[in-house]
C-alpha cells in the first residue's frame, strides 16, 4: 500500500490560551466550579503546556460553554461533514485523483454521532460514486488514524484480485469536532482535557500503486511496509469517554504519559524486529501527542531527544490535540519540511488503551 495524498483542514478559528482563560473567568461556569479548579485552569492555560493555539469550531469562545446535548450535537453535525470532506479533497488533489478513482472510503471519529455515518455525507460533498465502499469506524479515541489506515490496507488487499468489486484507492479519514464534546466539572482531568483539545480532520489517500501526484506526499512515494497493535482493555479507565448527562465526558487520568510511552516502544520494538531494524535507522518521527507530558515520557522512553519528536511539538503547540486527526498534520508537516527519506514511524496511542504503529518507507 502507498499512501498517495495527505489533506487536513480546520475550522477557521484561532483562539490562544490566554483568550481561553479569559472566556471561561468571564463564563458563568467559573462560579460552578470550586477555587481549586480555577487554579488547575489557570496552570494549565497560563504555563508552558505545549500548547499555544486551538482552533475551534465556534464563532466566539463564549458559545463553547454553552454546554447541553443538543447543542453539543447540533455543533457536532454542522462542523464533522464539513472538516472531512475538506480534508478529503485536499488529499485528492495532492494524490492527483479524482472522486470518481475513489472504490472506497473509511471515515473514524468519536466526538459525536450521526446516522447514517460521516461516510454518507462525504460521499455526498465530494460525489463519490454510489457503487462506494462505505465504512464508519466509532469508539477508537486518539488511537483511531492507524486502524482506519490498516482497515484502507485489508480493502486493497483483497481486491488486489481484480474483478468488479475492485479497489484501487481507498480515502482514509478521521474528523474531530473536540468542541462538540466539551463538559466541564471539577474533576481534575476532565478540566484538564478541556483545555487541551482542538477540532480537525485529516485524510489520507490509499493506493496499490505508488502513483505521482503534483505535489506534497504525491511526489515522494510513502510506502506502508508492516504494521502492529497492542491492545490492553484492562487499561480501558485510564482513558474514555463516558456518558453522563447525555453528553461525553472523558475520563484522563496521571497514568496516560507513562502508559503511552510503554506500549508505543512495545509496538516499535515489535515491528522494528520483523524487519531487522533498530530505533537509530528511523530518519522522521511521525507520532500522536496526547500532550506535552505525553511527548516527554515517549522522549525519555526512546531515549531520544526532542527535536526527534519536532513535527509532533510543532502541530500540538499550534493545533493543541486533535485526537485521532492529529498524525496526519504531523505527517503533512514532516512532508512540507522535506523530512529526509528512508524509514519512517507512525504511531497512535489513546482509548482502550490501544496503541498502533506502521513503519514506512518514503522516497
Amino acid at each position: 500500500m502507498y499512501l498517495r495524498g495527505i489533506g487536513t483542514a480546520t475550522p477557521p478559528s484561532r483562539y490562544t490560551k490566554a483568550e481561553c482563560l479569559d472566556a471561561f473567568q468571564r463564563s458563568d461556569w467559573y462560579a460552578r466550579l470550586d477555587t481549586r479548579s480555577h487554579l488547575i485552569a489557570r496552570t494549565v492555560l497560563q504555563r508552558d503546556n505545549g500548547i499555544e493555539a486551538r482552533r475551534l469550531a465556534v464563532g466566539s469562545l463564549d458559545e463553547v460553554f454553552n454546554i447541553d446535548p443538543d447543542t453539543l450535537d447540533c455543533r457536532f453535525l454542522a462542523h464533522a461533514p464539513v472538516l472531512a470532506a475538506d480534508a478529503a479533497a485536499k488529499a485528492l488533489r495532492t494524490a492527483g485523483l479524482e472522486a470518481r478513482d475513489i472504490g472506497a472510503v473509511v471515515v473514524s471519529t468519536c466526538t459525536g454521532y450521526v446516522c447514517p455515518g460521516l461516510s454518507s455525507h462525504v460521499i455526498e460533498r465530494l460525489g463519490l460514486r454510489a457503487d462506494v465502499q462505505a465504512y464508519d469506524l466509532v469508539g477508537q479515541g486518539c488511537a483511531a488514524a492507524l486502524p482506519n489506515l490498516q482497515l484502507g490496507r485489508s480493502l486493497l488487499a483483497a481486491s488486489a484480485g481484480g474483478g468488479g468489486d475492485a479497489v484501487d484507492h481507498v480515502l482514509s479519514i478521521c474528523v474531530e469536532v473536540s468542541s462538540a464534546a466539551m463538559y466541564l466539572d471539577n474533576d481534575p482531568g476532565v478540566l484538564i482535557s478541556a483545555c487541551l483539545f482542538g477540532d480537525g480532520a485529516g485524510a489520507a489517500v490509499l493506493s496499490r500503486e505508488p502513483g505521482r501526484g503534483p505535489a506534497g506526499v504525491g511526489s515522494r512515494g510513502i510506502e506502508w511496509i508492516d504494521s502492529s497493535s497492542l491492545i490492553d482493555p484492562s487499561q480501558r479507565k485510564a482513558l474514555m469517554f463516558e456518558h453522563r448527562a447525555g453528553m461525553l465526558r472523558n475520563i484522563l487520568t496521571r497514568e496516560v504519559p507513562a502508559l503511552a510511552a510503554e506500549y508505543a516502544q512495545r509496538v516499535l520494538q515489535t515491528v522494528l524486529g520483523r524487519a531487522g531494524l533498530h530505533g537509530n535507522d528511523i530518519s522522521a518521527w511521525i507520532m500522536h501527542a496526547g500532550g506535552r507530558d505525553v511527548l516527554q515520557a515517549l522522549e525519555r522512553r526512546f531515549e531520544l531527544d526532542g527535536d526527534a519528536f519536532r513535527y509532533s511539538a510543532a502541530m500540538l503547540r499550534e493545533y493543541g490535540n486533535l485526537s485521532s486527526a492529529f498524525v496526519y498534520f504531523v505527517l503533512e508537516a514532516a512532508l512540507a519540511d522535506d523530512a529526509p527519506g528512508g524509514w519512517w514511524w507512525l504511531s497512535s496511542f489513546g482509548a482502550g488503551f490501544s496503541c498502533h504503529g506502521a513503519l514506512l518507507h518514503v522516497g
